[in-house]
This record gives structure tokens, sequence and C-alpha cells, in this order.
């Protein structure tokens, strides 16, 4: 699995989806004119994110049993 080079990519996905919601509960938690100013962005760009992943990883495991 580690020499696939879609794996890496998935993986990639996935970690940008992490970060993106660790920015997002950070400046929740945080609150102020950040939160105010990118809240709404962040969660669209991590709710795309998320699309994309579960389309790769979908994509991954397809590839993986022979489709």
């Amino acid at each position: 699995m580690a020499d696939d080079p879609l794996f890496f990519v998935v993986a990639a996905a996935c970690i940008g989806v992490l970060v993106i919601l660790m920015v997002g509960i950070g400046g929740f938690t945080k609150g102020g004119e950040f939160n105010r100013k990118h809240a709404n962005k962040l969660m669209r760009m991590r709710l795309w994110a998320q699309l994309g992943a579960v389309v790769l990883i979908l994509l991954f495991v397809w590839l993986r049993r022979g489709g």
C-alpha cells in the first residue's frame, strides 16, 4: 500500500481536511475578528475538502479491489 501514489494523495487529502478543521476550531474557540471574518469560508472549505477526500478514498478502494 505504501508504494501506491494514490495512497499518498488520499493521506494528503485527509491531512488537509484535518488542518482546515483545526484552524476552524481554533478560530471558533478564540472568537473575535478572525472568527467573524473566516468561519463560514473555513466551513465551506472543509466540506469541499471532505468531499474530495471521500471521493479519493472510494476511488482508492475501488481500484484496489480490481475495479
